[in-house]
């Protein structure tokens, strides 16, 4: 039988669809690591081939997804423990600490819960870019310090345009170095929802998760550095009936298309916000040395 192909945004779930999951795709590097104290398990996906990126239906690039179970839980504690594993990941696809302006973009609906995790984390975030050009860097308590911007560019429905148009314009006249954009993204397996974290260098494509194509942000379009960061908040009706009938052969065509979300979402969404900004706050902390 066929295999099904239920979307999925998570490079560890494409590489999960070869399974058995020691199944080797050409072009693509898997490693585990798992902090038992913690109970944070890091895989990382690196696709290193054009023939790897066709199999998987992913850019080539690294790509870096924490699975923590207890994620979904109100545990301040813990969540503070995922946003320092999170900060030391993001420092690690940044590379050289040094002086940069960072240009943070929360893609999404904020009228919408499921979508509203970028712009809710943007709301969260320090931003600096006006002070520290209005007042210097000595407002910051340190000589050595990154500049972080922030932009929530909503959706094509409320703006008229497309996100990469507006991103596009706003790296025009900011000229920063790097950006990184924060996104939902749809899963394939219920027990990923809220509960993982995937980073990548290789950027986004807004809405591809649920079936909205849009303009990509990457490197090759924007001229600058583009990692993304995404948490699963949505799954496809089919992955449930598949996980559990192990086939989708009944579903109804009424279902078709159609995503689902975790009935306590508003408050997950709030939660991981915080632990995601907490997280980049972290990260745009320098050591110091200019």
């Amino acid at each position: 039988m066929e295999r099904m192909r239920v979307r999925t945004d998570l490079a560890l779930e494409a590489k999960e669809s070869f399974e058995g999951s020691d199944t080797e795709v050409h072009g693509v590097v898997v490693e585990e690591e798992y902090d038992e104290e913690r109970d944070i398990r890091l895989t990382r996906v690196q696709i290193v081939s054009e023939r790897g990126a066709r199999e998987m239906g992913k850019p080539m690039g690294n790509y870096l997804t924490l699975e923590a179970p207890g994620m979904a839980a109100p545990d301040e504690d813990y969540h503070r423990e995922i946003s320092r594993a999170l900060a030391f990941y993001l420092k690690e696809l940044m590379g050289e600490e040094k002086e940069r302006s960072i240009l943070v973009a929360g893609l999404g609906n904020r009228d919408v819960t499921p979508d509203a995790l970028g712009p809710k984390t943007v709301s969260n975030l320090l931003i600096t870019r006006h002070l520290i050009k209005e007042y210097g860097k000595g407002v910051m308590g340190t000589e050595c310090s990154n500049m972080v911007s922030g932009i929530v560019p909503g959706v094509m429905a409320q703006t008229g345009m497309e996100t990469s148009e507006i991103i596009r314009g706003i790296v025009d006249q900011t000229s920063p170095d790097l950006l990184i954009v924060i996104d939902a993204l749809a899963a394939r397996s219920t027990k990923r929802l809220s509960r993982t974290i995937q980073l990548t260098d290789t950027g986004i494509q807004p809405g591809s998760g649920v079936g909205n194509h849009r303009n990509c942000l990457t490197e090759e379009s924007l001229g600058i550095p583009v990692i993304a960061i995404g948490v699963p908040t949505v799954v496809e009706a089919a992955a449930i009936i598949y996980d559990s009938q192990g086939n989708c052969e009944q579903m109804p065509p009424h279902l078709n298309g159609m995503f689902v979300t975790p009935k306590n979402i508003d408050e997950t969404i709030k939660q991981l916000s915080f632990t995601l900004s907490e997280a980049l706050n972290m990260a745009f902390e320098l050591s110091g040395e200019a």
